[in-house]
C-alpha cells in the first residue's frame, strides 16, 4: 500500500541531463560559423556527455533522496520505521552517532537532524532543510502519541 508523502527532498533534479546537448549544440553552432559542419560527429558528443550524466543523477536521485511517511522516514539507502522514533525535539547531536542513509558522514549541503530512537540510542538524519524535517518529524509524532 502506498503511503502519503509528508515530507520529501529529491536527492538531484533532472536538469544536468540538458549540459551534455546544449554544449554539442554550441559547438556545432560554432562549428558551423567556422565553415565546417559535422552534426554526427556532435550528436556523439552531446550522447557521449549524456549517458554519464544520466547515470550520474539517477545515482544522486536514490543515494541523496529524504522521504518521510508516516510509517518510515526514508533517507538514502536507509529505512528508519516511524515507530523505532521517540523524540526530535531537544535531541542534541552526539559525536559517533550511527549516519542514516549509508555513509560515513552526513552529505555535502545537507544539515544534521538528531533523532533519539526508543532504546535511547541517538541517530543522525539529514536533510537540506533540516528544520522542515525536524517539524515534520515532530508533527507525526506528536499525532502518533495522541
Amino acid at each position: 500500500m502506498e503511503q502519503p508523502t509528508l515530507y520529501a527532498e529529491n536527492g538531484a533534479s533532472w536538469w544536468p541531463l540538458l549540459w551534455g546537448p546544449v554544449f554539442a549544440l554550441v559547438g556545432l553552432g560554432v562549428e558551423g560559423l567556422t565553415g565546417a559542419f559535422r552534426p554526427v560527429l556532435w550528436s556523439l558528443v552531446a550522447v557521449a556527455l549524456f549517458l554519464p550524466t544520466l547515470l550520474w543523477v539517477q545515482g544522486r536521485r536514490r543515494l541523496y533522496a529524504v522521504r518521510l511517511t508516516p510509517v518510515a522516514l526514508h533517507v538514502g539507502r536507509e529505512e528508519l520505521q516511524v515507530r523505532d522514533v521517540a523524540e526530535v525535539e531537544g535531541v542534541e547531536p552526539r559525536a559517533g552517532s550511527t549516519v542514516l542513509g549509508g555513509g560515513w558522514s552526513l552529505p555535502r549541503g545537507t544539515e544534521a537532524v538528531p533523532v533519539r530512537l526508543v532504546d535511547g540510542t541517538v541517530v543522525t538524519a539529514w536533510a537540506r532543510d533540516a528544520d522542515a524535517l525536524r517539524a515534520a518529524l515532530a508533527r507525526l509524532l506528536a499525532t502518533r502519541r495522541s
